[in-house]
């Protein structure tokens, strides 16, 4: 029989990698398996990433050509990563061009099975006093362990009737079963990554169309900006093919309340969500419980029961452990950080 989930077990999930000053051993432990990827400016080195080994030896086989270009520089001692170290008079632009001919090249040899889910989409990755210094292609982020930026937004309406004894009905998808990440699994009305240069809010507008038929002047008028989640994800399987990826990630949440006469609902429009379903809080609380929410959605729900008073301090023996870890310190520079 399968275990049931707590808040602590779900959150922990998601925040799963080690705190060095809670955890040294383990913190020790898994750096074994992985060099810092670094950002060097006249200030000196700041680290941006984790890279797993396998990926290093592959930006070491790159062409030579190509290694210079990039400035590669592979410290073994340190265990650390430089990009454009002997070219720091390269552009942004320069810079996003050469990463993704690296990129662009692994994913033609098949290096890494994270790279089947190729988007053609740029993200961005930041440097010391939050500046872009280059954007790579979505599905390669994870191989350099930078930092990555996404929006979810809880979709409900209120009622009260005997099915529930809280008013909240709240519209959850289930992923498309052809999903090349967690198919199948349960998630937020309204989820989707950040593109370089794309305004958080504005992306939620774009998402709420692609994904759940909302339309504009609704989200616009009354979606509001509640919070950020950010933790340290290491993928399994379920990410798309690679397991033991550090995903440190940054989330801008929404909470959108639609008219519950019913004139306005999520429906699934462009074959990310195979459907939509309208669900009380209890309903909810035995799915989380069941481990049928992908991983960052569920601490996405579970942070909606918290702000809303479903869970207290008093009804919720891991209330402040999941605060804290759902509001994780990401040290590596970007807009998450005050």
């Amino acid at each position: 029989m399968t275990p049931r989930l707590s808040t602590l077990d779900l959150v922990a999930k998601v925040d799963a990698f080690p705190y060095a000053d809670r955890d040294p051993e383990a913190y020790a432990q898994i750096m074994k398996s992985f060099y810092t990827f670094v950002w060097e400016d006249q200030q000196g080195q700041i680290p941006i990433g984790y890279m797993k080994l396998d990926v290093v030896d592959a930006l070491n086989q790159a062409p030579a050509n190509l290694k210079g270009q990039l400035g590669l520089h592979i410290d073994v001692s340190n265990r650390t990563v430089v990009l454009f170290r002997d070219a720091p008079d390269k552009t942004y632009e320069e810079r996003t061009r050469l990463v993704g001919e690296l990129t662009a090249l692994w994913r033609e040899q098949k290096a890494f099975p994270i790279l089947k889910s190729w988007r053609n989409e740029l993200w961005p990755v930041y440097g010391r006093n939050k500046e872009l210094v280059f954007s790579m292609e979505r599905a390669a982020m994870g191989l350099f362990g930078t930092t990555r930026y996404g929006v979810h937004m809880n979709a409900f309406i209120r009622r009260q009737d005997a099915s529930s004894k809280y008013d909240f009905r709240i519209w959850v998808p289930r992923r498309s079963p052809t999903k090349s990440t967690y198919p199948s699994m349960l998630d937020n009305a309204v989820a989707g990554g950040l593109m370089t240069n794309e305004d958080p809010f504005e992306c939620v507008i774009r998402e709420a169309d692609e994904e759940a038929s909302l339309p504009e002047h609704v989200v616009r008028k009354n979606a509001k900006e509640v919070c950020t989640i950010t933790y340290i994800y290491i993928t399994d399987e379920r990410a798309g093919g690679e397991a033991g990826l550090i995903y440190p990630e940054c989330q801008w949440v929404y909470d959108l309340e639609l008219p519950a006469d019913g004139s306005v609902v999520p429906e699934p429009k462009d074959g990310e969500v195979e459907s939509f379903s309208l669900r009380t809080v209890e309903e909810i609380q035995e799915q989380l419980a069941q481990g049928l929410w992908k991983p960052n959605c569920a601490v996405v729900m579970l942070d909606f029961f918290l702000r809303h008073g479903i869970y207290t301090p008093e009804n919720e023996p891991h209330y402040d452990a999941f605060r804290d870890r759902a509001h994780r310190h990401i040290a590596f520079p970007g807009p998450h950080q005050a």
